[in-house]
């Protein structure tokens, strides 16, 4: 079951790479007023905050898109285009941050980021599921109705304790005399809260 569990995963996070890659790649057919527009998009207008070459009117995008047009009529490619306006107007003129070097962080930290998160969910769910698999033993539940007594039975209140029981001195006699001397199985009887 679990490794047709990792099989189906695997294929799932397959099919999401190849989507990916072939989406981004795009049709490669563009005509040149769709190239100019596309990479005016990605170019922040240098005189206006927050709008792109494509967007604004100001003189200044327009200028930016007559040089865009110019390069794609000269046959430059997007990413000599791209040098080119970042030579001219620094690397703050692209939307889009550069895939490489520190600026990289920004494309791998958030992809790093969720794939620690899945790690640590796909971990914490396994934990939590061999966990549960514990059973109780009589032992275990003759301890927790002793805790519930003597819990009961020292906030002098005999009239809240469980159906059945009519004081805590009943539920200690019930249970063999009251909590178990060797404390929880596993405490260490010096540390452990409430010991003197």
């Amino acid at each position: 079951m679990t490794r047709r569990w990792w099989l189906a995963w695997g294929a799932l996070a397959l099919v999401l790479v190849v989507a990916l890659a072939v989406g981004s790649r795009g049709s490669g057919h563009a005509g040149t007023g769709d190239r100019v527009s596309r990479i005016a998009s990605e170019v922040r207008c240098p005189t206006c905050a927050g709008q792109s070459a494509e967007q604004s009117d100001a003189p200044a995008a327009k200028a930016v898109r007559a040089f865009i047009a110019e390069q794609v009529q000269a046959g430059q490619t997007d990413g000599q285009i791209e040098r080119q306006l970042r030579d001219r107007y620094g690397s703050d003129i692209l939307l889009r941050p550069p895939a490489s070097g520190v600026a990289g962080l920004v494309w791998v930290l958030p992809v790093a980021g969720l794939v620690l998160a899945l790690a640590g969910l796909a971990f914490a769910f396994r934990r939590w599921r061999s966990s549960a698999d514990v059973p109780v033993t009589e032992r275990d539940r003759t301890r927790v109705e002793a805790a519930l007594a003597e819990r009961v039975g020292s906030n002098g209140s005999s009239a809240s304790a469980a159906p059945g029981s009519t004081d805590a001195g009943s539920a200690a006699a019930r249970t063999g005399g009251g909590a178990d001397p060797e404390g929880p199985a596993g405490a260490d009887p010096v540390s452990s809260p409430g010991r003197a």
